[in-house]
Order: structure tokens, then sequence, then C-alpha cells
């Protein structure tokens, strides 16, 4: 037995010492290391002489725990005596108390840790108490982490199940803070846990952001801005609603839900309806009308799987668009499904200085009707980042390729949408733009690969000159990029501290069309020749705002009809 001779304050303190040391022992199935406790002797001991009784060892320990009890009867033996070495044992007390106890707690956690680094300790769930969630259904938190807990039946299993269920609970984007406690069960059923998650939800569920953004190339300017509703009726909902403005070239305006489970269903839904109008008069000489209705069917961390059901309506109000393009204007039906598989291991997406991503999408459209627009659509992309050791210095290199080509019968006379092939061109970073063959430097928006001359239009002078009409750029059924770039922190502390740095460059890339019979004089070697290229240097200036491009181009190979400029290109873009 272990006594306690401090009276009432010492018994609380042993209570504590027993509690804690009960709950421990009940959580780690079995008993811990015993522990020796000071004893402090009420014998009375003569004036000028001091001598202290030897710690008492706790008994051996039975095979469900030690049994602690108080002796009262020591706590007599103090209360009988006159009064001498009462203050011997109080300065005793006072000094060496609180160092045992913290040695005691100190052993009994490392004999814990050892306990669990040996073997597995059994040990399963009792409960699941929730605490915080003013707004959310419990029904949700239950069933996002319900499958954590449920297969755990050891220690070590519970301590990752509750790493998992706080993954998934931060994950909803419901909650400022998540907590998750594993505390003792109840004494009467030995070996369980009860599991405590605490959640503070977000304090003002009503978000919005807004920003202006310039695109040089096109030298236009969008005001964009969004507002977020979070868990507005408990089941984890979050509405959003987004809008923009491209002084003369887009507008776009849409609403979306998204939901992380349905009843039993797991997997998140996700449904949009957009309204989008582009306007590509002056590089295709058409304007794009969209009505359409996107649901996501099943989004994981790698998967995504969506449909999209798009009415489309293409016009000319300049009347100056070639035959290609005229030949597709009107209205359309887009019904299609397109498949996403995306994993990106790199330490940032503005700067990567090591890791690797890849992204994969497959589309196929023409589901239903055979009135609706049919093509398959296949593109990738994989990037990696291998760090050089000085001065933050890193390589950056990626490929990305995509094909699109219709289907049907006899269906290499037919023609792909126009509005659904590959394009290049434009100031766009390649390493931000991780997703498809679209980003080369130094090239206008849409400023190179396959074009067909405008309609002329007569001129009403005197002297019967006709202006030129210009080309329209039609995309490529075939597109394929690559580059390499290589990062660098700049030699002043200043510009490290605010994350300024500069690169190097090199882009590569070219299009090609495949349809309408052109696969018969398609020719590898040639697509490989006629490859446009340009290298450079600049300078990357981030901020909360917008993050800021100066890049030196200069091009090094470029066809007749291409837009290609060597000289300085500023980009403007989402620091996101």
């Amino acid at each position: 037995h272990v006594s306690c001779a401090n009276g009432r304050e010492g018994q609380a303190r042993q209570a504590r010492s027993n509690c804690s040391r009960r709950k421990w022992e009940r959580l780690a199935d079995g008993p811990l290391p015993a522990v020796p406790e000071r004893r402090k002797s009420t014998t009375r001991i003569p004036a000028g002489k001091q001598r202290s009784q030897p710690p008492m060892a706790a008994p051996p320990e039975e095979e469900h725990g030690p049994q602690i009890e108080e002796v009262p009867g020591e706590e007599s033996e103090a209360e009988e005596d006159d009064g001498e070495g009462e203050g011997e044992e109080d300065a005793e007390e006072e000094g060496g108390g609180a160092g045992d106890r913290a040695s005691s707690e100190k052993e009994r956690m490392v004999g814990l840790a050892h306990r669990l680094s040996r073997h597995p300790v059994s040990l399963r769930i009792h409960d699941i108490v929730i605490k915080g969630n003013a707004r959310t259904r419990e029904s949700l938190i239950e069933a996002e982490v319900a499958d954590a807990f449920r297969s755990a039946t050891t220690v070590q299993e519970v301590i990752q199940a509750a790493k998992i269920a706080n993954a998934r609970l931060r994950r909803l984007g419901i909650f400022d803070s998540v907590d998750i406690t594993l505390d003792a069960g109840p004494s009467e059923l030995p070996n369980t846990s009860n599991v405590i998650i605490e959640v503070v939800e977000a304090r003002n569920p009503l978000t919005g952001d807004i920003g202006i953004f310039t695109k040089p190339e096109t030298r236009s300017w969008s005001l964009e801005g969004s507002l977020k509703w979070k868990n507005m009726f408990g089941y984890g909902d979050i509405w959003d609603a987004t809008g923009s403005y491209g002084w003369g070239q887009t507008t776009e305006l849409s609403i979306g839900l998204s939901l992380p489970r349905l009843k039993k269903c797991s997997t998140p839904l996700m449904g949009r309806i957009s309204l989008l109008s582009q306007d590509w008069l002056k590089f295709s000489s058409y304007s794009e009308r969209l009505l359409g209705l996107s649901v996501g069917l099943v989004s994981t961390r790698y998967h995504d799987l969506a449909y999209n059901l798009t009415w489309r309506t293409l016009t000319d109000p300049s009347r100056m668009s070639s035959p290609s393009v005229r030949r597709q204007l009107g209205h359309s039906l887009l019904s299609s499904l397109k498949y996403t598989f995306k994993i990106d291991r790199r330490n940032s997406q503005l700067r990567p200085t090591r890791g690797y991503a890849f992204v994969s999408t497959s589309q196929i459209g023409g589901l239903g009707d055979t009135r609706f627009l049919r093509f398959l659509r296949q593109e990738f992309d994989i990037r990696g980042a291998v760090p050089l050791g000085f001065y933050n210095t890193a390589l950056n290199m990626g490929v990305a390729a995509g094909v699109i080509l219709p289907w049907g019968r006899d269906f290499m006379n037919l023609s792909t949408p126009v509005s659904e092939r590959f394009f290049m061109g434009g100031q766009s970073s390649p390493i931000c733009t991780l997703g498809g063959p679209t980003s080369l430097l130094g090239f206008k928006l849409r400023g190179l690969g396959p074009t067909d001359s405008r309609r002329l239009i007569p001129s009403k002078s005197e002297d019967n000159s006709n202006t030129s009409p210009g080309r329209d750029a039609l995309g490529g059924d075939l597109a394929v990029t690559a580059f390499a770039d290589l990062s660098f922190d700049l030699p002043l502390k200043l510009f490290r501290e605010a994350g300024i740095h500069g690169h190097a460059f090199v882009c590569s890339g070219n299009l090609s069309k495949l349809t309408e019979n052109e696969i018969r004089g398609f020719s590898f070697q040639k697509f490989m020749r006629s490859f446009r290229s340009s290298a450079g240097f600049g300078i990357i200036i981030p901020t909360k705002l917008f993050r800021v491009e100066i890049n030196y181009c200069h091009i090094l190979m470029q066809s007749e009809h291409d837009h290609g400029k060597t000289g300085v290109h500023f980009s403007f873009s989402s620091p996101l």
C-alpha cells in the first residue's frame, strides 16, 4: 500500500495521481511500470538529529493493474503527534514533492512509449463525443470519421485513425480548427477509449474576394469577384457565386453547390450552372456564347469525373470569318464526360524546387443524340523539379501533349469543333500552367499554328485597292510543348525576403491539323522540324494581390503566319 501522510492536501494530490494513472493504464491495456512514491515518516525525531525514512516501493501489480489505496493510519498518527517535526516535513514536501511528481509522470510516459514501440496494445473505441457543432449536423461529422475508427483495434491504429479523421474534417472547409482527443473509456469496460472531437466552426461563413487582372497579350483587363457561403444548411454544403467581366473579351457568371456527401454516399457531389461569353473576333473571327450545366460525379484526391451539358452558339458579327470558321457558326449541343487524374508532389505550385507532377485528362463528347458534337480528346502534362544546391536554384522541366479526333462513321473526313481544339501562345507561365499544351512564351495569344485567310472585303476607295483581310487562328488537333526553366535567388537580401527571384527559360511547341484528311500528309519528321521555340530570362515578383513576370523573350524559330515578338513581355496573374 502507498500511504499519504500530509493531510487533506496530500490526499487530493495522491487521488489526482491515482486517477491519471488508472486512465493511462486502461488506455494502454494493462499495467504500467510501478513508480516508487516517497513516504514521509511521522516518527518523532529528537532535537539536533535529522533522519529520514527510506522510500517504500510499491508492491507488485496484479494482472489488471495496481490497486492503490490510501491508509488512514498514517494520518491518525500524525494528528496524535505533539507537532514536533511538522516543519521539517512541510519543507521536505515543498522541495521534493513537485520534482517527484514530475519524475513519476515522465517515467510513466516513457514506459507507455516503450510498450507502444514493442508490440501492439489492444484498444477499441467505445464512444465518439462531438463538441462545438452549432450549425453542422452531428451525423455529417460521424459519417466522416466513423470508417476511420471502426476498424481500429490497437492504440497504434487508433492514433493513426485520429490523424485520418482530423484530415477529413479539415478538408470539408467549414471549420477553423479541429481537435481530436483520446480519453479513457468507462471503468467497467477495460481496454476501451472515448474519442472527443471538438470543432470550431467558421466565425464568418460568408466570404468573398475581388480583383483586377490584366492580359497584356490581348491588351485587355478583367474584373473578377466571388462570394462563398459555407455550411448554410449544416450538411457541409458550400454555395459559391463567381463573376468576371473582361473589357472587350470575356464575361462569365456562375453559381455552384458542393456537398461532401449525400446520406450514405461518401463521394462529394458538385454542381454548377454557368453563362459564359467570349470574344475571339480579333484572333479567330467568332464570338462564343455558352450556357452550361456541370455535375461532378466523382471527386477524390487524385480522380475527378464530371458530366457537362452545354448549349453553345458561335457567331461572326464582323462577317469576315474564314471558310473554315464560317462552316462551324451557329448553335450546337455538347454532352460530354470528362475524367481527370492528377498527382502533384511538388513543394510549391508557384516556385517548385523539388518534386514532380502529372495530369491526364480524357474527354468524350457526343453522349446521347447523334446531333451532339462528337469528339475524343486526350491530353497529359508531366513536370519535374530538381534542386541544384546553391542560391535556392532549381531546374524545372516539363512536357505536355494533346490530341483531339472526331468519332463516328467516316470520322477522318469530319472536322473537330474549333472551340475544343488546342491553341498556344500568351504570356502565362509554363510552370504555373499545369493542365495541357497551352503556354509558349514570346508568342501572342493564339499566335501560332494552322490558319486560314479571312473573307476579302472590297474597298470603297477610288483606287479600288483591297485591304488585307488577315488570317484566322484555327488551332490544332495535335499539340506538343516542352520547356526548361532555371530559377534562382537574387543576390540582394531584400529581394530574397520578398520572394523576388530570377529565372532563365527555353520553350518549344508545335500544332498540327489531323482531320479532314490532313492526316494523310502528316509527317512526324516534318512536325519535329517545324517546332517553334523561344528563350529568355526575367524577374518574378510575387505579391498578395497578383503575380508579376517581367521577361525578355528572344524568338528562336517561328513560321510565316506566326505572331512571335522578340522583346520585353509583361504578365500579371493570380498568385493562386
